[in-house]
């Protein structure tokens, strides 16, 4: 009876034993493989630190020209100081971003751009608010020409524009928050906000007849209108609303039949509320009484 043939153990031993022997192998591989590549990142992030820190620290990129164009309020130091930059430093290092964001911080800067100029200039340009008028709330706050609040007055502030009071804090936007939605917009442009931006434009304008800087106080009735103390506190215009562009060129015709009139030296209330009736109260120079009522009409 033949012999049955035992399986060839011995080789499926050895075909397991290679097979675990090129896992090892290729985890080997596999591991250095890694090995190097993070010693390649290594090499080249050191090389660039080493880099970064040459030029960084380089007196060739020292900053030697400092440009700071756009003041009008501020100064020069004023405006490097807030930016946190001086001549010296290297001009690679600066922090561009952190730098306009420290000026725009500043309540009188109202825009402002940071720029190297390489290898040693440094930029800056700021844009300034222009202070239109102070608006009071019992405390007073600087708007700009664009009707926006952007800071709360100190004395150090101008103490010459007119101060503006009876507009309500819903009529005003403030500078460097969201602007409205469009169905907001007209709610926060009120009429009497129009009104009194109406009037600082025309005051605003070379040659006008009731120039800003003469311009003490301006008076908000949401009932009747506008009324201006000018040149003194004693001296009153009305204006009311509306066709302010028509009153003004009516108080130049005023102003300019007051000064031929010898009689009146000067005046202490013009009514303008009504084109159609318009009153004046005239300062009397000599001793006989006149009638303080100029109409239309007679002008």
């Amino acid at each position: 009876m033949p012999k049955k043939r035992k399986k060839p153990l011995n080789n499926s031993r050895k075909a397991r034993k290679g097979s675990r022997r090129l896992s090892v192998l290729s985890r080997f591989v596999l591991g250095f493989k890694l090995s190097l590549a993070f010693l390649a990142v290594m090499i080249v992030t050191g090389f660039f630190i080493l880099v970064h820190d040459l030029l960084t620290q380089s007196d060739y990129f020292s900053v030697r020209q400092l440009n700071i164009e756009g003041m009008r309020r501020l100064t020069r130091e004023q405006v490097a100081r807030q930016a946190g930059v001086h001549t010296g430093i290297n001009v690679l290092s600066a922090n561009l971003t952190l730098a306009r964001k420290r000026l725009l911080a500043h309540p009188w800067i109202a825009e402002a751009e940071v720029s190297r100029e390489i290898p040693n200039g440094l930029t800056i340009v700021v844009k300034e608010h222009t202070a239109l008028a102070a608006v009071s709330f019992g405390e007073k706050y600087l708007m700009n020409t664009r009707g926006e609040i952007f800071k709360s007055w100190d004395p150090s502030d101008p103490d010459n524009l007119p101060v503006v009071s009876g507009l309500n804090l819903s009529d005003l936007t403030v500078y460097g928050r969201p602007e409205p939605t469009q169905g907001q917009h007209d709610s926060h442009r009120s009429a009497p906000f129009q009104a009194v931006m109406r009037v600082l434009q025309l005051g605003g304008k070379k040659g006008s007849i009731l120039p800003n800087r003469d311009v003490k106080k301006i008076q908000v009735d949401r009932q009747i209108g506008l009324t201006i103390h000018a040149f003194d506190l004693g001296k009153i215009i009305n204006l009311g609303f509306s066709d302010y562009g028509g009153k003004y060129r009516m108080l130049s015709k005023l102003f300019s039949f007051l000064k031929r009139n010898r009689s009146i030296s000067d005046f202490e209330r013009i009514d303008l509320n009504n084109m159609q009736r318009i009153v004046v109260n005239p300062v009397i120079r000599q001793t006989k009484k006149s009638e303080p009522e100029i109409r239309k009409s007679k002008i």
